[in-house]
């Protein structure tokens, strides 16, 4: 049997609000890559690379791509077990919420499309240089 709907809902919408506080082992990371069974490499703000933990209440329900960002708590060096480094506690879903708090890292900057090679001319639209431009 599959898990009640209100687990799932509830899953959904914890993962939506973002927390008032964070304590002094979690952190906002960056999802690098999944490694399977729930494990995923994420990247903290101070460039350190962790192994976490999906928490097992967001597990089937909840998904996180590539680039996303979650919370994380880490664990401190003695709780650890093997090569996993914390638990992801909150995915973050709607990020402009998030990014409202004032504990989201300077370092993960909003992803904006701007043209940084204004000066060079576009060649949309042009035809290919000839072979023959010395006549």
């Amino acid at each position: 049997m599959g898990r009640p709907k209100r687990d799932i809902r509830a899953a959904g919408e914890e993962s939506t609000t973002p927390p008032d506080q964070l304590t002094s082992t979690q952190s906002v990371a960056k999802v690098i890559k999944r490694e399977g069974n729930s494990l995923y490499t994420c990247s903290l703000p101070d460039q350190r690379i962790v192994l976490v933990e999906l928490a097992a209440r967001f597990r089937n329900t909840v998904w996180t791509k590539r680039g996303g960002y979650v919370l994380v708590d880490l664990a401190p060096p003695e709780e650890q077990k093997g090569k996993v480094q914390g638990e992801i506690v909150n995915v973050v879903a709607n990020e402009k919420e998030w990014r409202k708090q004032s504990y989201w890292p300077k370092e993960f900057p909003r992803f904006t499309y701007e043209d940084e090679d204004e000066d060079e001319e576009s060649t949309v639209g042009r035809m290919p240089p000839s072979d023959s431009e010395d006549d």
